[in-house]
């Protein structure tokens, strides 16, 4: 939206209310309007103007709800129909992809093998593909599309969705993935490293459970998503949370990948865990999910280095929990199905060194959505655009043009 001078305008001072409205129904489907006067701090006056105005342009829907004794009381939630979000979840040798309604009510996903290494083009190529499918498949147009939020496995300057100096993205340094999406569907694209994804999908799927999360992503590297007082926190460049390039006592001859030495990724990560178990003659150990899958199957040498890998980890983690202070320690990625013979490990280092105060409501847990936390994350980054006062001029423009 610009001025006659060619400058940005200035949204509506009302845009701000609406948002705030619009976030908080998102995040409490089916809720009231007293919900939400005390939620925002806005008067029951305003909160009863916005809703008729967020009603009328079609992106809210009221519903009667039980009663309690005399008039029962509207209930709000998004209008799906309003339009489309989509998400990625890049890994190095896969990906998961979805479309939900601006509700968040799932209308179609798929997941399909790639090579991160194969770059950019090749990548996004293939992703494009599947979100033209997932489109087709849900009966929807692109242009009902109002945001798209992607997961990539290495570092991201979030405000510009441009690739950092990935160590396993061998091509991407300095490719800036909105651009490649800009043209096809004219929405915003937001892109985000795979962990904090992550971590806000896990976030957003407890509700009011937790307000601050490490989600510890354990895969072909470790990374760490950071939730703090209900937001993500990626810091000043966007690398907070890559835990995986913590020099660990022990690792001094292992050489990372993004080239150091001694890293936890060089440690514990699945790739490292892979190539220890071939060295000892363990063949069929060629990705982190084999090592998993050769681990849950009773494998000696597997639940070894799974256990001497979680020890790691959790040395790692119980600096962050005297630091940080978390609710929960939350651990994903394809390790997270060895669930207690991971996280035994993990908890007995942070016990043993965090302080008592930091852990005593503490709760270290493997996630029960670690398949499809990461596209959630994506379609929530994305749909907290869609929402915001920049995202909410574009979703009238839409609405009035439909």
């Amino acid at each position: 939206m610009t001025s006659p001078t060619g400058r940005p305008a200035a949204l509506p001072l009302a845009h701000a209310d609406l948002s705030a409205l619009l976030h908080a129904i998102a995040r409490q489907p089916r809720c009231t309007r007293a919900y939400l006067t005390r939620l925002t701090g806005l008067s029951r006056g305003t909160v009863a103007t916005r809703i008729e105005e967020l009603i009328a342009a079609g992106l809210v829907v009221e519903e009667a709800g039980a009663s309690k004794g005399g008039r029962p009381p509207g209930e709000l939630r998004l209008n799906g129909a309003a339009g489309v979000i989509l998400g990625a979840d890049l890994g190095s040798s896969h990906c998961r992809v979805s479309a939900s309604d601006l509700a968040g009510v799932p209308l179609a996903s798929a997941s399909y093998d790639l090579r991160i290494a194969d770059g950019p083009a090749a990548v996004l190529g293939g992703l494009d593909e599947a979100f033209q499918g997932l489109l087709s498949s849900a009966g929807k147009r692109p242009s009902e599309v109002r945001a798209i939020g992607i997961g990539v496995p290495g570092p991201v300057e979030h405000r510009t969705g441009t690739v950092v100096r990935p160590p396993i993205m061998p091509g991407w340094d300095g490719f800036a993935i909105p651009e490649f999406f800009a043209d096809r569907y004219g929405v915003p694209t937001l892109v985000d490293n795979d962990a904090n994804l992550a971590a806000l999908g896990e976030y957003w799927a407890r509700k009011e459970d937790s307000e601050h999360i490490l989600y510890v992503k354990i895969s072909t590297g470790i990374g760490c998503g950071i939730v703090s007082g209900g937001a993500l926190h990626r810091g000043a460049q966007g690398a907070a949370g890559d835990i995986g390039h913590i020099r660990v006592p022990g690792g001094e001859d292992l050489l990372c990948s993004c080239g150091n030495m001694g890293c936890l990724e060089a440690v514990a990560g699945g790739d490292a865990l892979a190539r220890r178990l071939r060295a000892q003659g363990v063949a069929e150990a060629r990705t982190s999910r084999d090592v998993t899958r050769l681990a849950a199957e009773g494998n000696p040498f597997a639940r070894r280095a799974v256990r001497e890998a979680s020890e790691s980890i959790g040395r790692v983690l119980a600096t962050l929990v005297s630091f940080y202070n978390p609710n929960a320690i939350v651990v994903g990625g394809p390790f997270a199905e060895l669930n207690e013979e991971l996280l035994a490990g993990i908890r007995s280092a942070i016990y043993h060194r965090a302080l008592p105060l930091a852990t005593r409501s503490l709760r270290v847990e493997s996630s029960s959505r670690a398949e499809t936390v990461g596209v959630r994350g994506a379609e929530v980054l994305a749909l907290q655009q869609a929402l915001s006062p920049e995202g909410l001029q574009q979703l009238l423009t839409a609405r009035v043009g439909s």
